[in-house]
This record gives C-alpha cells, structure tokens and sequence, in this order.
C-alpha cells in the first residue's frame, strides 16, 4: 500500500488507497484482488485531474505512476512506446536531444502517458495538431477477467475510440505508442502583445492562430465594462536554430497548505493589474526555454497548496465559434461580478480537427479556463455560468470538473452511451458515479 492519493483540485476531499504496481504482469492480479474485496477500481497516474474523474467509487486506485519504463523508441521514424505510468517530462528529457517533442502537450509536464490519453489532453496548438489522441498509434488494454488487448485504428477500433478521453473507464492501459513531432531547436520563438478587450483578443486570433503552431492568452477575469477580456496574447513556434537542450531550472515548492487560500479579491486585483501592465502594448518578440512557454507553474512544485487546505476548483469550458464572443463575454462578466476568480487565466481558440476519442472535450471554438478557491457561494456562480455555456451550445471538461449536472453531461457528451456500453463494469469513478447515475 502507498500514500493515501488526491486529486490536484483536492476537491471533492475524497482520499484514496493506493494499490501500487511494480510491474505490468502483476495489473491482473492487482484487479482482481481489489475488486474481490471493493467491488471496483480506477487506474491513477500522476494525480494532475483536478476534480473527481481521477477518484475511484470504492477510494481503491491502481497506482500505475511506478509504471514508467520505455519499451521501445525509433529515433528514425519518431515514435516512442513506454508503460503509461510515465509523464511528459520524463519523455522530453529523452526525445529532445534526439530532435523530437511531443506533438500536442497540456500546460503541464507532469501528467502521464496513460492520463493524456484518458483524458485526451489538448494544448497551445489544437488548431494545427488536435488533440493528445490524434497522435497515438496504439496501446495496450487490459479488461477484468480478459487478455491484454491491442487497440488501435483497425485492431479493436471501438475500444480504442472509448478509451481516448474515455476517463479510464474502458479497461487499464498498459502501455501506448505515440507518433512524436521533429524540431531542431527546443527553444521557442513568441511574440507577446496585451490588448484590452475580448473584441481584441478574437482579432488578434483570427490574425496570428494560423500564422503560428502555438496560440494561448492569459486574461484578466476581474475586468469589467470596456476592459472586459483584457489581457496578453502569446503565440510561438520551435525556433528554426539552436540547441537541443533539455530544461531543468530548479524549482521551488510550496511547503504546506495554509488553512485558508491565498488567493483573495486584494491579491488577484493587484497581481491582475500589475501582470497586465507588465506586459508590452507593442507586439514583442522574445526567445524562451520550452519549459517556462508551455509548462509555466511547473516551476513552483505543489502549487494547489496556495489554494489552502479546502482546495479548489478549476471551471474549463468550450463554446463554439457562433457563439462564443457573446458567451465569453457573459461568463466573463458574471465571473468580474462575482469578485471570483483566479490569477491564471486562460483563453484560447481550439480547431476543426476530429479527435479519434468519443468523449473528447474540444470543439471548433472558444475555449476558458480558470481556478476558482473552494468556498462558500461558489456553486450559485457555476450554476450561472453553465447555463450560460449550455445555451451556449458548450460544455465543460471533465478532466476538470467536479461539480457538473448530469444533465449537462449528457447533453453535451451524447456519446456516453456508447462508453458506458463498452466501460469495464470494474471500473468506476466518483465522475462517472455522479454524472450517469
């Protein structure tokens, strides 16, 4: 037995046993004893989801994070096949001096293989790559009481298409193949401007998205009446030249969780304002490790602690192009009313590439997110702002939710019908618990 695990978000505060695996052969065994005595399991990675899609029903995880060997590489072609308890970062550090990077990566380093896949991640260039699935070629699948299965495009394709984004919910993966992207040098070249506006940033957008591999903007949430959606936007590719070095910038940590969150309307007014201003009103052009362009908190280890010890939640939602400068505008200003908010921001376009997953979270659109500290008052506010995205034509994503309606959830995700049919009866989360029941 290890440490009792968390979600990132630690809310719901529903701690779970970890039941850990050394080896993949030992997963069956594993399975089955856990099932014996819980009735049912979940497999967990590196704890990155921030609501309960990652907490098992029965708070009995399979802990597959010591799983994180590398089974095979092909330098030539660029393809990498490892156990999926390992995280991005370790897969960096041995592909970028090789002259390949990951072709679709979150805004953080340290989320597994087998989470990316599970939650089928998206990153800063949705619009030209997709999603994390769109560049796997394959993986492993184990089933309670079956045979490791392989499933790819045309061997199992059902299973393979309910498992990327299916929550961990179709089986254990084992392992997974993904298809890397070449570069020459791991630097990357932005260009950084602020604008003031929500109008601003859709016109900067509709500009540079296609100009750039990479496309994000932080935003100020507080804002309000002319200002509302000010912020900076950032857009970046792999430099054309340099070396291939891997980052390693030391970090810092956050010791504990203090008893209440440091963040507060006083902090995030000042630290909003002063991050605006900071920033140039010319388009700049600035050189920059990989590291701190696409992995910027990172760098501060246990950084949910400053949220103190009730945690928080963070509200991720999608709506698409026909709607989304209004809606944006509507979530905007009820989150600027509410005086709510985080000091971490984010709004980007996402495209019109199909992701192979059924319940994939991006649409052709906007998309928002943003961490709001657990407390009191906060569920009137989501209740506000989904129903906004739900007129909207939106929906949220479940890597980061733990609060969402069951029926938002299926009105949103019509496919969960199909991954239920497909889901190991087995497995079952606290997610999948609240939103299908």
């Amino acid at each position: 037995m290890s440490a009792l695990l968390y979600s990132w978000g630690r809310y719901p505060n529903r701690p779970q046993t970890g039941n850990t695996c050394g080896w993949r052969s030992e997963i069956p065994t594993q399975l089955e004893q856990i099932v014996a005595v819980h009735g049912s399991t979940l497999a967990y990675g590196n704890g990155r989801s921030y609501g309960d899609s990652c907490l098992a029903a029965s708070d009995q995880v399979l802990n597959m994070r010591s799983l994180d060997r590398f089974i095979q590489v092909d330098w030539q072609e660029g393809t990498v096949l490892a156990e999926v308890g390992v995280t991005l970062g370790e897969i960096l550090a041995i592909t970028i001096p090789q002259g390949w990077f990951l072709p679709v990566t979150p805004g953080t380093q340290f989320a597994t293989l087998g989470g990316a896949i599970a939650n089928d991640a998206h990153g800063k260039n949705h619009h030209l790559r997709g999603t994390f699935g769109n560049h796997v070629r394959r993986f492993g699948l184990l089933r309670h009481g079956q045979e490791l299965l392989t499933c790819s495009a045309t061997e199992n394709p059902e299973l393979y298409a309910a498992t990327i984004g299916g929550l961990g919910l179709t089986g254990v993966i084992t392992w997974a193949e993904i298809q890397l992207m070449p570069i020459i040098s791991s630097q990357i070249d932005s260009t950084l401007v602020r604008f003031d506006n929500l109008s601003e940033f859709f016109s900067l957008s509709a500009e540079l998205d296609h100009q750039h591999e990479y496309s994000v903007a932080w935003i100020d949430c507080l804002a309000k009446g002319g200002k509302t959606g000010r912020g900076v936007f950032i857009v970046g590719d792999h430099a054309h030249y340099g070396s291939l070095e891997v980052c390693e910038r030391p970090k810092r940590r956050m010791p504990l969780a203090p008893p209440f969150s440091l963040i507060n309307n006083l902090s995030l007014h000042a630290f909003n304002e002063a991050y605006w201003r900071l920033h140039p009103a010319q388009r700049t052009r600035k050189r920059v490790s990989y590291e701190p362009f696409f992995y910027p908190l990172d760098r501060i280890l246990h950084w949910n602690r400053i949220y103190g010890r009730r945690g928080f939640q963070q509200y991720q939602c999608v709506i698409p192009d026909t709607a989304a400068e209004m809606a944006m505008r509507e979530l905007l200003g009820a989150i600027a009313d509410s005086g709510q908010g985080s000091f971490l921001a984010v709004l980007k376009r996402c495209g019109d590439i199909a992701s192979p997953g059924l319940l994939s979270f991006p649409m052709a659109g906007t998309s928002l997110a943003l961490d709001f500290p657990q407390k009191a008052g906060l569920l009137p506010l989501f209740k506000r702002l989904d129903t906004i995205v739900s007129e909207a034509g939106g929906r949220l994503y479940p890597a980061k939710d733990a609060h969402m309606s069951g029926n938002d959830f299926r009105k949103a995700y019509p496919d969960w019908e199909k991954l239920e049919a497909l889901r190991d009866a087995t497995l079952m989360s606290h997610f999948w618990k609240r939103v299908t029941a």
